[in-house]
């Protein structure tokens, strides 16, 4: 039953979409690898990929591109191919890490509200990198810690009316999070970490992480206050958090039995 329930949820998160083999690489060194120093052998990399069901070649190619972008480099030690994060992609990662990794139960800060002079004074897409949302032309909302654009009338937010919260809501990928949380709710009533290996538990973390990380990273983070309190993004989070917790990163030489 327990290698039942791994292979339905491996199964589910893997036909969630947006599984490309080089996306998933990134998430697993992201995941597995991201200290400096850390590396994964190549016979370790091909077990993992294996086990999510990737072939090969698709390995190779997902192999040579992550090298031609500058997000890899291997190096052949004896007979063994080693792949590790370059400084570049590894700074990166830890940016990124900051988000996907986040606590769900770190104190939140208030939220304010922009007015900024014109629609074109900055761009929407440099607006959600700086921790804001939309709410009409000229108008944002964000954390209070975020720091607004020059030149822009800032208000500091109070009670939150629920037309507001829904509003926002809409915007923040409620149909990727609702999509995936019922499958986290399974994974985390049906499986015990004592019941999977090195190997099933780097392939667990992966995929839960990539598919958190596809959708989390796509939006502003915004206080509670700001999201309806039905919000699917924070129950994610909850059970993210605590899977991550339950079955913990093993080390890439416990991956595979010497």
């Amino acid at each position: 039953m327990p290698s039942d329930a791994f292979d339905q949820t491996k199964t589910a998160l893997l036909t969630l979409g947006g599984q490309r083999v080089w996306s998933l690489m990134v998430t697993l060194f992201g995941d597995l690898a991201q200290a400096d120093g850390s590396s994964i052998d190549g016979p370790v990399l091909s077990a993992v990929m294996t086990e999510m069901d990737v072939r090969p070649e698709a390995v190779r190619v997902a192999l040579h591109r992550l090298r031609n972008d500058g997000w890899i480099v291997s190096q052949k030690q004896g007979r063994t191919r080693r792949h590790a994060l370059t400084p570049t992609s590894r700074q990166e990662t830890l940016r990124a890490s900051a988000r996907i990794y986040s606590s769900p139960n770190a104190q939140e800060p208030g939220w304010q509200l922009l007015v900024l002079e014109d629609s074109g004074t900055v761009p929407r897409e440099e607006m959600a990198e700086q921790g804001f949302a939309p709410l009409v032309p000229r108008v944002f909302l964000g954390s209070a810690a975020s720091r607004p654009p020059k030149n822009a009338l800032v208000l500091s937010g109070g009670q939150t009316p629920d037309w507001l919260r829904e509003q926002i809501g809409a915007q923040m990928l409620e149909a990727e999070y609702s999509a995936l949380l019922p499958i986290l709710k399974h994974a985390s009533t049906s499986l015990d970490s004592g019941t999977l290996d090195a190997l099933q538990t780097t392939v667990l973390r992966c995929l839960i992480v990539h598919n958190w990380r596809r959708i989390v990273l796509r939006h502003p983070t915004l206080p509670r206050a700001l999201l309806p309190k039905d919000w699917p993004g924070h129950s994610c989070h909850v059970l993210v958090d605590t899977l991550l917790n339950s079955f913990p990163r093993p080390s890439p030489d416990e991956i595979l039995p010497s």
